[in-house]
């Protein structure tokens, strides 16, 4: 097996994605690869000639803005080089597929999560871009999320 050269990580910025990169950065290490960084924001779809059309776009673009700076923070925490990092926008399964082919990427790096109940049922971003990779995935187990207090609060007898 050739060691990997490129990797690319997609991240969604929440406190998990630090881990998710880490490994990568570990396993570009290894192999002597580069990582890039890859955030997607999704917007949500308008009304076409939407009267609120102005307003959308300015939180379309504060959206934006944020992220950019996220994801530059992130990749220095890492000690990525300028330019190591992206944020498009768009269908996050397309943008990150999209980006691997016209990147070469030899490795896509994703966060997962385990899934109960209703979740089973819910077509999600890993499983999207591990069955339209054109290359090796791997999928890091990030933590669950927290439980509400107020659960926690049941479950003590409060």
């Amino acid at each position: 097996m050739d060691a990997y050269r490129r990797i690319l990580v997609a991240v969604d910025l929440t406190q998990d994605s630090r881990a998710v990169s880490a490994r990568a950065c570990e396993i570009a290490r290894m192999s002597g690869a580069t990582v890039q960084l890859l955030h997607v924001v999704e917007f949500v779809p308008i009304e076409p000639m939407s009267d609120a059309l102005v307003p959308v776009v300015q939180i379309d673009d504060q959206m934006m803005l944020r992220a950019r700076a996220q994801i530059e923070t992130l990749a220095q925490e890492l000690g990525l080089p300028p330019g190591a990092y992206g944020v498009e926008a768009g269908n996050a399964k397309s943008e990150i597929l999209r980006h691997a082919r016209e990147q070469r990427i030899d490795l896509i790096v994703i966060g997962c999560r385990e899934r109960h109940g209703l979740s089973l049922l819910v077509h999600r971003t890993e499983d999207s871009v591990l069955h339209g990779a054109p290359c090796d995935v791997l999928a890091v187990r990030v933590r669950e999320p927290l439980a509400s207090p107020r659960a926690g609060a049941r479950e003590r007898g409060g």
